[in-house]
């Protein structure tokens, strides 16, 4: 107590020798004291500092305070998440903000009055792997024109479970990207997908992809983006975290950088926080390895 009052009182006394002589104590027992009470301070700062930096980098510098609190509880360091929101205000690291976006959906007139079969249902434990998919297209702009990228998304993981980019939004764009889903997955009969109204989903040709393969096909009721939020804020998070922050010169380039972004940092590194930030492809194994979920036919 006597050396943590003259370390406090020290600006106003200008003299620690002065201090030690006042309270009685030993200068040199003093400056041991203070060397070994500020290396174990700073010691733990800066080894908070340094994950937090590490973190911070390897998520690409997406991450805010929550994502790198629950990766340091990952890593065993206990620690408030004020603390690190504390350190990266000081070491200016910020998470990447949203934009807002235009929807690329044109509704068909002669779309047939399917059901909207999930009704919101989103929560990956209410559901097996493989029993529930939904997708959707947005753009990305390049210096050739626009880029369109269309994905399936699995509702019991986030997994990424097909993708394609293509300068062009007629229907073979998203067949492709079910047929890749279908065959990379090999879901078993009764499968739902669920998608908006767009021209391309209520198609001839996407409708006879679906029933060849027993697929159960959901659409969102008109004008309500939220029957199909999981595929929107799938969108908006690849666009905060990759789009808003690089140049695409070509369709190939934009290609080729989403399909990194999805298959090396969405699916296999990034923390989801609707599945207890844990990564899609990390969860999917801890369901698999389950005695309750049995894998996909």
């Amino acid at each position: 107590m006597v050396y943590a009052f003259i370390a406090a009182e020290k600006p106003a006394v200008r003299n620690v020798n002065r201090g030690c002589v006042l309270l009685s104590v030993s200068r040199s027992a003093y400056y041991e004291w203070s060397s070994r009470q500020r290396s174990t301070r700073e010691r733990e700062d800066d080894d908070l500092r340094q994950r937090v930096h590490r973190i911070h980098k390897e998520s690409r510098g997406t991450y805010g305070s929550p994502r790198i609190h629950r990766r340091l509880r990952h890593e065993g360091i206990h620690t408030s998440r004020k603390r690190v929101a504390r350190v990266m205000a000081q070491e200016s690291l910020f998470g990447r903000l949203r934009r807002r976006s235009k929807r690329t959906t044109i509704a068909s007139s002669e779309a047939r009055p399917e059901l909207d079969l999930l009704q919101r249902g989103f929560t990956p434990d209410e559901r097996p792997l493989n029993s529930a998919w939904v997708g959707d297209i947005t753009y990305i702009r390049t210096w050739e024109g626009w880029a369109y990228l269309a994905t399936v998304i699995d509702l019991a993981s986030r997994r990424v479970v097909g993708f394609s980019v293509a300068d062009h939004m007629r229907t073979s764009l998203i067949t492709d990207v079910m047929e890749m889903a279908l065959k990379g997955r090999r879901p078993s009969p009764g499968l739902i997908f669920h998608s908006d109204r767009g021209s391309q989903y209520t198609s001839a040709a996407f409708r006879a992809l679906l029933e060849k393969h027993q697929v159960r096909q959901s659409l969102s009721r008109p004008r309500q983006c939220w029957d199909n939020a999981v595929a929107e804020s799938f969108f908006s998070t690849l666009k905060t975290e990759m789009v808003h922050r690089m140049a695409m010169p070509t369709v190939s380039a934009c290609r080729t950088a989403v399909f990194e972004y999805i298959e090396v940092f969405y699916n296999r590194q990034r923390l989801h926080s609707a599945l207890d930030y844990l990564a899609p492809a990390a969860y999917e194994d801890g369901r698999l390895a389950a005695p309750t979920e049995a894998p996909a036919a």
